[in-house]
């Protein structure tokens, strides 16, 4: 499981270290992919095996279902950790979230969510204005 936020750089060749308690999920390989809210996704391939598969499943005849499938899986690359820990985050992905020299690594559960330092703060900060409203919202939900 994937928990917590930490910082690190990129380098110039676009190589960014994995924290080293992920490292070991992450051994077998992992798939970089846009997410939303413009960050990048990255799953074991176990787990991307599972989401592209819904997603793969989902009726082309939809107009939100067709974009969104595009968005996720034409985006995904695979990635390699090298053996200093580091992975190359390809260019085009880099461009997608707007990484710059300082990242944010946020362990979300189920997924690592690779964010530009800056980008990171202002979410953070619009986020928790709205916590309160948020927690009411998912109480609804169960949550």
């Amino acid at each position: 499981m994937f928990l917590g936020e930490y910082q690190h750089a990129i380098d110039d060749k676009g190589r960014l270290a994995i924290p080293a308690k992920f490292r070991a999920l992450l051994k077998a390989g992992a798939v970089v992919t846009r997410g939303v809210d413009r960050c990048l996704f990255v799953y074991t391939r176990t787990n991307w095996a599972e989401l592209a598969g819904r997603i793969a499943k989902l009726p082309i005849s939809k107009a939100n279902s067709r974009a969104f499938a595009r968005h996720m899986l034409a985006g995904a690359m695979d990635l390699e950790i090298d053996s200093q820990g580091r992975v190359l985050v390809p260019d085009y992905l880099r461009q997608y979230a707007g990484l710059k020299r300082q990242i944010v690594v946020a362990g979300l559960y189920n997924r690592l969510e690779l964010w530009d330092a800056k980008a990171w703060q202002i979410y953070r900060a619009r986020t928790e204005k709205g916590s309160g409203d948020i927690a009411e919202a998912l109480g609804e939900l169960g949550v």
